[in-house]
């Protein structure tokens, strides 16, 4: 039986109560602002894509939600508490931010999703190990469980990152450029994972550099260059006169029988 499920509540509550809701939401780097006045909410098992160019304040928008940092205006709520359930909130950080030198196995990585559940000094039970192995079956990881965490491909870094977030038994997970160095056949592994989320009603809100992508795999797109400039359907947010607001002179727009294609003089690196 499985032991990962969507946590049952009365249908009240998910009416009333975003996943996430933000309301005038500002950070501060000295006198510099890295967000400005940021107001959205995402409805429970929604998936929302976060686009903008490098410095926009994505990074800087999911360490607020998460608690890194502390806002210097506005407000953050989740399923309308001010103060998260610390295990209710799944972060996966870039790549780049992490030491995968460090000496630990695929399952102890997937086992510090328990920690916040069971404690730091408290030996995992039986269902701790049950939802570890059962997170590892579902990002098809099982065989590579004793594997160390160095010797994996990028791609199955991150499918490791997913099944701690799985194992946690998170309800909200933030995604800071999951695909970045990935080849095709990886980025369709976590889109699958993605689509195997929506019937546990794990809200995701996942940061990315392809306007193509986000489009295509997400409910709605969130338009950000420090400030909100667009928030809804994909066909909607993605209006030129948006997205030349976004990304200014490094967005061209070419017009094809597929719609509007769309290339961003961005590369990958470090994001406020």
């Amino acid at each position: 039986m499985a032991l990962l499920r969507a946590v049952e509540r009365p249908e009240t509550m998910i009416k009333l109560a975003p996943a996430l809701e933000i309301c005038g939401l500002s950070v501060s780097y000295g006198a510099g602002l890295a967000l400005e006045g940021v107001s959205c909410a995402l409805r429970e098992g929604e998936q929302v894509a976060v686009v903008g160019p490098n410095g926009a304040g994505k990074s800087s928008l999911f360490k607020a939600i998460v608690g890194l940092l502390r806002p210097s205006a506005g407000s953050i709520r989740h399923f309308g508490a001010e103060q998260a359930d610390p295990s209710s909130v799944a972060y996966v950080p870039q790549r780049s931010q992490v030491d995968w030198r460090f000496p630990v196995s695929v399952a102890d990585v997937v086992m510090m999703g328990r920690v916040g559940r069971v404690g730091l000094f408290r030996r995992p039970g039986a269902r701790d190990r049950a939802l570890v192995a059962e997170a590892l079956e579902l990002v098809r990881m099982t065989d590579l469980a004793r594997r160390q965490i160095s010797e994996l491909s990028g791609g199955q870094q991150q499918r490791v990152f997913l099944a701690r977030a799985l194992a946690q038994e998170a309800r909200l997970l933030l995604m800071d450029e999951p695909l970045t160095g990935l080849d095709a056949r990886s980025q369709d592994e976590i889109f699958q994972i993605m689509e195997d989320l929506r019937p546990r009603r794990v809200t995701v809100l996942t940061a990315l550099h392809d306007l193509q992508l986000a489009a295509r795999h997400f409910d709605r797109v969130m338009l950000l260059n420090r400030r909100l400039i667009g928030f809804g359907p994909a066909a909607e947010v993605f209006a030129p006169d948006r997205l030349v607001e976004a990304y200014g002179g490094h967005l061209h727009l070419a017009v094809t029988r597929e719609g509007i294609l769309t290339v961003a003089d961005t590369c990958c690196g470090d994001e406020m």
